[in-house]
């Protein structure tokens, strides 16, 4: 069963390579995507059974995935919430951890991990939570 994606990603370049990766390696089917804060939490909460993952960037175009991430808080079991950003310091990782996010992945260097992230929930996703909760970092360094 494909992971449901939607993915708030303000650069077109990037967002476009996520989706083709993500499809091709990890058994994702993008459902939708965002450039602003405001799509994002508008599609997430009028589409609520309608995805399974929501990948989100910090800097957006307009407002932050900051606001994104805590108008989903009170999302679906089993759905997830993920941050992909250049600056994933431990600062940014704490407050998303705060604001109930499964995972934090840098840009940079952390893109495999977000893959496996995918493939392993994608895997189990037949409607059941693993309920185990994952590290706020795809490696920790």
């Amino acid at each position: 069963m494909k992971l449901r994606t939607y993915i708030v990603e303000d650069n077109a370049t990037i967002r476009e390579n996520l989706i083709g990766t993500l499809e091709e390696l990890a058994s994702v089917e993008a459902v939708g995507v965002a450039e602003t804060e405001d799509e994002g939490k508008t599609w997430l909460s009028a589409h609520g059974d309608q995805w399974d993952l929501a990948i989100v960037d910090l800097f957006l175009r307009q407002g932050s995935g900051l606001g994104v991430l805590a108008a989903c808080r009170a999302r679906r079991p089993g759905q997830r919430m993920v941050v992909l950003s250049n600056y994933a310091t431990p600062d940014v990782r704490m407050r998303c951890a705060q604001l109930g996010v499964d995972a934090v992945f840098d840009k940079s260097n952390e893109i495999d991990a977000l893959v496996e992230y995918c493939i392993q929930h994608s895997s189990g996703h037949a409607g059941a939570d693993s309920g185990k909760p994952m590290a706020m970092s795809g490696h920790s360094a």
